[in-house]
């Protein structure tokens, strides 16, 4: 049978086994365009009234709209404007909006970025500001502790807005069971020291820190705790099929709003593992989400329950931006071949380096299947650079990339190998069966 699955901009055909075991997203076709699904939420809300209504009752100052960065596939473009319109007819003026772009600790968004994001007439007609977990003079404290006990500091024009309004797209997440909600503030709008804790090894150690799981999950936990301390006063979360598209969408209180688009997205983005194949084909989402050899681990991590140990994952990445962070590539230079022994070092309570917390998920595929065994093929880094990986790296030419997985693929049919196939990558997370 003959399988596509993206890299960069890009499809690549492939043909596997008809006998392959493949693990497709289901979500349902979408009733209405996004913005009118957008506008439908936010008329009628979990928990909340109307937002028009909600936010006449403001405080003084700002309303500010977090939302996520250039590295989520959130087509605000499609509905964004309507959610504004519907905000300004609250009475809101046009220059009392923020739009504040929730970057954890990525780089801060630049100008072209902006309009990509949200749209050239959102960018071009609205305040935007980037948060900057390093920039001490826009950090404020605030009363009380988190789930685990720490003190909690966040982008300051959130905390003194007169309304406060985040959105995002809920997803399957590696680390936080599912992305969107309570992450547009933690990690999102913290400082650097909440998001070191919320990314330290204790944390990713526990076997709860995965895929579609909430209860229990220390991320979830310490997110939630933080986003209940800063204070939400209405959310936006939309749930998107394999096209990028809207399929519904869910508005209202923090936790009712985000805990409606989890249940369904487990229902269509977490199917049960049928049987660990021996090998297991996967994409890393394709633009933007596999931009960065960073954003790829999503990919052959959350594949990592479909397939045995001491399998083999083939995966690939555009990697149009290269590796990742400075202090992430030094890390995987510096740690070239010696994960068990970073596994080891990351627990002392001196030792962080920023996106340590990436190798540390890696490092739940190497021990699975293997360094030798984890392929990654892509055409955006140098063979020297993916030397220092931790990966069985492959540089390909974009137009060879088809031609190189399909010659892996093939050798590993001619050895009669069971294969799983994940079309939309770490956007479809299999997970294993109940009680596993």
């Amino acid at each position: 049978m003959n399988v596509t699955l993206s890299c960069g901009r890009n499809e690549v055909g492939l043909s596997v086994p008809d006998d392959s075991i493949v693990y497709r997203l289901r979500y349902p076709e979408s009733e209405a365009s996004a913005e009118g699904l957008v506008l439908a939420a936010l008329r009628s809300p979990l928990g909340r009234p109307a937002l028009w209504e909600a936010v006449r009752g403001r405080a003084d100052g700002d309303v500010v709209v977090v939302v996520s960065d250039v590295t989520r596939p959130v087509p605000y473009p499609t509905f964004l404007r309507a959610m504004l319109e519907e905000i300004e007819s609250a009475g809101v003026q046009h220059d009392q909006i923020l739009i504040l772009i929730a970057t954890g600790l990525h780089r801060p968004a630049t100008k072209e970025e902006e309009r990509l994001i949200l749209g050239e007439d959102v960018a071009d007609a609205y305040r935007v500001a980037s948060h900057d977990a390093r920039d001490e003079a826009t950090l404020v404290e605030l009363p009380g502790k988190t789930w685990a006990g720490a003190r909690v500091r966040l982008d300051r024009r959130y905390v003194e807005a007169g309304y406060r309004i985040i959105t995002g797209l809920v997803e399957p997440h590696f680390m936080a069971g599912f992305s969107g909600g309570r992450k547009a503030v933690c990690p999102g709008l913290s400082c650097l020291e909440t998001i070191r804790r919320f990314h330290g090894e204790p944390f990713l150690s526990d076997p709860l820190s995965r895929n579609g799981v909430l209860e229990g999950n220390p991320l979830h936990m310490e997110a939630l705790s933080v986003a209940r301390i800063a204070g939400v006063d209405f959310s936006l979360n939309v749930v998107m099929d394999s096209q990028r598209r809207v399929v519904h969408a869910f508005s209202g209180e923090l936790e009712q709003a985000h805990e409606a688009a989890c249940r369904l997205a487990r229902h269509c983005a977490c199917p049960t593992v049928r049987e660990e194949a021996d090998a297991v084909l996967t994409s890393c989402g394709g633009y933007p989400l596999d931009e960065t050899f960073y954003q790829c681990v999503k990919g052959f991590v959350s594949c990592i329950p479909a397939v045995r140990c001491g399998g083999a994952v083939l995966s690939f990445g555009g990697c149009g931006e290269g590796i990742g962070s400075r202090e992430y590539g030094q890390l995987m230079r510096d740690y070239a071949g010696r994960w068990r022994e970073f596994l080891e070092e990351i627990k002392g309570p001196a030792s962080f380096v920023r996106d340590q917390w990436e190798l540390q998920m890696h490092a739940r595929a190497l021990e699975k299947v293997g360094e030798e065994n984890l392929h990654f093929f892509t055409p955006g880094l140098e063979q020297a650079d993916l030397d220092r990986l931790s990966v069985n790296g492959h540089a390909v030419a974009a137009e060879a990339l088809a031609s190189a997985v399909q010659e892996a693929l093939d050798g590993l049919f001619a050895d009669g190998a069971r294969l799983a196939v994940i079309p939309d990558g770490p956007y479809c997370a299999p997970l294993p069966p109940a009680g596993a």
